[in-house]
């Protein structure tokens, strides 16, 4: 039996593949993705023998993630999609198919004969993979635990008094990408430092902070280890990996590390703002955009305690209103702001 993961933005789409693929003999559909976000946390889970991907999606386009999925985690993935013209770029960038989704006049007989034949005349891959796939690898007791990790067991909190030095940094998980794209549209050129902690898998930052830079007035780029922070440069923090700002000799630096994941995070909210009220205090500014969870409410509480600037995305503009609700909560947040808000408020501090 051959496990599949059904990965399209439309629900219908999703419902009527996976009742197609389950017709034919061999083939399980074992999830459903709306996103590619879903999709590499299912794929994680399930380690499928095949993946079904659409083109057009949001957050992060198909082919963006068939090349990253490539590159970190080869198999066998055929792409259908309305998009013919995307064909070349999909088998280009590592899909073993391509079928075009059904057109108006297709029944739904004659496209489970093009889907079953695609899918039964790449079979001798889908079997050259499943022999050779790992059988996934179970974290030890004490690796679980530890992804709930105070700070403290990654970085002492010993906040900065005094100084001249700004800096702003910025936290979020779920939907943050979007939060991301739209901020740096609108920000224009900020001279001051911009540190950034998004929740993101190893191997999918970098392409990110390259897109950030496409729309940005500012530099943008991925964050890497012992560099000093320059003016009007923002820097995010690699996937699956912290990022600590330290100050030596009065200049700022950064450090990436593979200590254990804090707040259940590796890079953490927690984490980088600690490192911020470490090295800044009082003149940085903490910013909480969407995600789901409570990372960054113990590092955000620290700067804004310490004296520093500290917002929150609202509600209605966050896809999972869950950190900055909770920074709310606790105190940690002394203003909530809509995305333009936020946006000219780091246009003030720069």
């Amino acid at each position: 039996m051959y496990t599949v993961i059904v990965v399209d933005d439309s629900s219908f789409m999703r419902s009527f593949l996976t009742d197609m693929i389950e017709k034919i003999e061999g083939f399980n559909v074992v999830a459903k993705a709306r996103d590619a976000f879903e999709a590499r946390d299912l794929i994680k889970l399930h380690e499928p023998d095949l993946v079904t991907l659409d083109v057009n999606m949001p957050k992060m386009d198909g082919v963006a993630f068939l090349k990253n999925l490539m590159r970190l985690h080869p198999m066998p993935v055929i792409v259908i999609s309305t998009d013919v013209s995307r064909s070349k770029d999909v088998f280009d960038d590592g899909a073993v198919g391509f079928i075009p989704k059904p057109e108006p006049k297709e029944s739904h007989g004659e496209f489970y004969l093009r889907l079953k034949d695609t899918f039964l005349r790449y079979e001798f891959l889908l079997k050259r993979y499943k022999q050779r796939k790992k059988p996934p690898v179970q974290k030890p007791e004490a690796a679980r635990r530890h992804s709930r990790n105070h700070p403290d067991a990654v970085l002492p909190s010993s906040p900065a008094v005094g100084g001249a030095q700004k800096l702003i940094a910025i936290g979020s998980s779920t939907g943050g990408i979007e939060t991301l794209m739209k901020i740096f549209s609108q920000i224009g050129r900020v001279k001051t430092p911009i540190v950034i902690a998004q929740h993101i898998p190893y191997g999918f930052s970098n392409s990110f902070a390259q897109r950030l830079n496409g729309v940005a007035s500012m530099r943008v780029k991925q964050a890497e280890d012992g560099e000093q922070l320059q003016p009007a440069t923002a820097y995010l923090a690699p996937g699956d990996k912290h990022m600590i700002i330290h100050k030596r000799e009065g200049k700022l630096f950064v450090c990436i590390s593979s200590e254990v994941k804090v707040s259940m995070h590796r890079p953490s909210v927690d984490i980088l703002f600690r490192s911020v009220n470490n090295s800044v205090g009082a003149k940085a500014m903490g910013i909480i955009l969407t995600g789901m969870g409570d990372d960054g409410i113990i590092g955000l509480k620290e700067l804004r305690d310490n004296g520093a600037v500290t917002l929150g995305q609202e509600k209605s503009s966050c896809v999972v209103y869950g950190m900055p609700k909770r920074a709310l909560e606790t105190g940690a947040v002394s203003r909530m702001c809509t995305i333009k808000e936020i946006a000219e408020a780091i246009r003030e501090q720069g």
